[in-house]
C-alpha cells in the first residue's frame, strides 16, 4: 500500500475521531460531564484498529470417516507478519450441528507437535474459555496480549466436546498437523499426540494489529497456491516464498500474506470447494485490510473442460476484476503454467491456454501481471514446464518452481494504490 493511502487513511480516522471529541465535548458542557480532555482520549481509542492477516486458509467440507468428539487437534500453521492483539477465528460454516471447542489455545511450535512452553497461551471469546459455534458460523477470539513473532510455525489446538459431525476446514495443508485423545490442549511435549493429518481443521485465519500503512496479500487460485508438489513442512508454496523474500526489502514489514488456494478448484464451476467465482467475496474481499489479490486459476476448468472457450476464463476474470476494484483492492493477474506431459493435456486445451494467457498480458484490464508462464515453461518445448521447475506429475511446480514464481513477481506491483480504507 503506497504512502497516500495511508495518509487518507489517517485522514479518514483523524475526521471520525474530530467529530468524536466535538460530540461528546458538547455532551459534557450540557450535562456537566467529563472534561474535554477526557473526551478527545475517548476518541483516541475509538479509532478503529487496523487488523491484518498473519496466516489464512480457505475452507471446504472435510468428511472425515471418524468422530472428532473429544478429541484435540494441534494445527500447524506459519505466519507472515508479526504483531500484537493475535485473534484466532475458528470456523463451521460447512457442519451441519453446533461444535463446542473447549479450550482453545495457542503457541509456538517447537519439533513435531511439541510447543515452546512460556509462549503457550488460552484464547477466550467473548471473555469465556468454551465456545460454541452454530452451523454456517465463525467466531473470532478475543484479542491476546503477547507479540506474535512474524516468519513463525504456531500450534493452535482445539480441543472438541461431542459429536463435531462434517468438519470445516482446509483439504491439503502441505503441513503435518497432529490429533490426540481427550483434552491435550496444555501438553507441552507432545507425546499425547500420536495420530497425524495433513489437513488444517477449523481453523480459518489468524490476525494481528498493526499499523495503518500495513495491509494484507492475498493469493487466490488452485493447488499451484496451495503448494502441491512443495516440499511438506517446508513452507515452500510459492506465496510462502514471496512472503520471505519481501521481509528482506523495504516491504517487509507492510503486508500479511493469506493463501486462499484450494486443490482442484476451478474458477467457474463447483466441485472441490465453491468455484473462485462464488467463494472471491467470502475468501478475499471480507478478509481483514485486503489491498492486493494475486490471481492465479483456471488450469482446472481447462483440463475438466469447464472452460470450453477462452472468453469462458477471460470473463470470468473480468468479473472478480470488477468485484475487486468495486471494493477498492488491487488485481495481479498471472498467467497460466503450461501442463504439457499431464495426463489431461491436449492440443485444443493448450489453445485455450494460449488464448487466454494473451488476453491476461495484453487485454489491461488487471492491475498487473506476473506472467508465470514465461517464468517456468521449457525454452525447447514451451507446452511443457522446464524440467528444472516441474514435479513428476507436469502439472505441479517443484520446490525449485515454486521459487521461480515467487523470484518472478515485481515487487512495485504491491504499490496499486485503489484507497480502500483498511481495517
Amino acid at each position: 500500500m503506497g504512502d497516500e493511502t495511508s495518509a487518507a487513511v489517517g485522514r479518514v480516522n483523524t475526521f471520525r475521531a474530530g467529530v468524536l471529541v466535538a460530540v461528546l465535548a458538547v455532551a459534557s458542557l450540557l450535562l456537566g460531564g467529563v472534561p474535554a480532555q477526557d473526551a478527545q482520549a475517548a476518541a483516541s481509542r475509538s479509532v478503529a484498529v487496523n487488523r491484518v492477516v498473519t496466516w489464512g486458509a480457505s475452507h471446504v467440507r472435510l468428511d472425515e470417516p471418524e468422530d472428532f468428539g473429544d478429541m484435540t487437534v494441534r494445527n500447524l500453521v506459519h505466519t507472515s507478519i508479526g504483531g500484537t492483539g493475535l485473534q484466532v477465528t475458528l470456523s463451521n460454516a460447512l457442519g451441519d450441528r453446533p461444535v463446542t471447542f473447549s479450550p482453545v489455545t495457542v503457541a509456538v511450535q517447537a519439533e513435531d507437535a511439541a510447543i515452546v512452553p512460556e509462549t503457550q497461551h488460552q484464547l477466550t471469546f467473548d471473555s469465556e474459555s468454551s465456545v460454541t459455534i452454530e452451523p454456517g458460523e465463525t467466531a473470532q477470539s478475543d484479542p491476546l496480549n503477547w507479540d506474535v513473532p512474524a516468519d513463525t510455525t504456531l500450534a493452535v489446538s482445539v480441543h472438541t466436546v461431542g459429536d463435531t459431525g462434517p468438519v470445516t476446514g482446509h483439504t491439503f495443508a502441505n503441513q503435518v498437523s497432529y490429533t490426540a485423545s481427550g483434552d491435550s490442549t496444555d501438553d507441552v511435549s507432545g507425546d499425547a499426540f500420536d495420530g497425524t493429518i495433513e489437513n488444517w481443521y477449523w481453523v480459518d485465519s489468524l490476525t494481528v494489529q498493526a499499523p495503518r500503512r500495513v495491509s494484507t496479500l492475498a493469493f487466490f487460485g488452485d493447488s499451484i497456491t496451495d503448494g502441491v508438489g512443495a516440499t511438506t513442512g517446508a513452507n515452500l508454496r510459492w506465496p510462502d516464498q514471496l512472503a520471505d523474500r519481501l521481509a528482506d526489502t523495504r516491504y517487509g514489514r507492510l503486508y500479511g500474506v493469506t493463501n486462499q488456494g484450494i486443490s482442484a478448484n476451478r474458477l467457474l464451476e463447483d466441485d472441490i470447494g465453491e468455484a473462485g467465482l462464488h467463494r472471491f467475496e467470502r475468501d478475499v474481499l471480507d478478509e481483514s485490510s485486503v489491498s492486493t489479490v494475486f490471481v492465479l486459476e483456471g488450469v482446472n476448468d481447462l483440463r475438466w473442460d469447464v472452460a470450453r472457450t477462452p472468453a469462458d476464463l477471460t470473463d470470468g476474470y473480468s468479473q472478480l476484476i470488477d468485484e475487486a476494484h468495486a471494493e477498492g483492492v488491487c488485481v495481479v493477474g498471472a498467467t497460466i503454467l503450461p501442463f504439457g506431459g499431464s495426463d489431461r493435456w491436449n492440443a485444443d486445451r493448450e489453445a485455450i491456454r494460449l488464448e487466454v494467457n494473451d488476453w491476461i498480458r495484453t487485454s489491461g484490464a488487471f492491475d498487473s501481471v506476473v506472467d508465470f508462464d514465461a517464468a517456468v515453461r521449457d525454452p525447447d518445448n514451451p507446452v511443457q514446464m522446464d524440467p528444472r521447475y516441474r514435479d513428476d506429475d507436469h502439472l505441479h511446480p517443484s520446490d525449485e518452481g515454486y521459487t521461480q514464481m515467487a523470484e518472478t513477481v515485481d515487487l512495485t506491483t504491491l504499490e496499486c494504490d485503489r484507497s480502500r480504507p483498511l481495517g
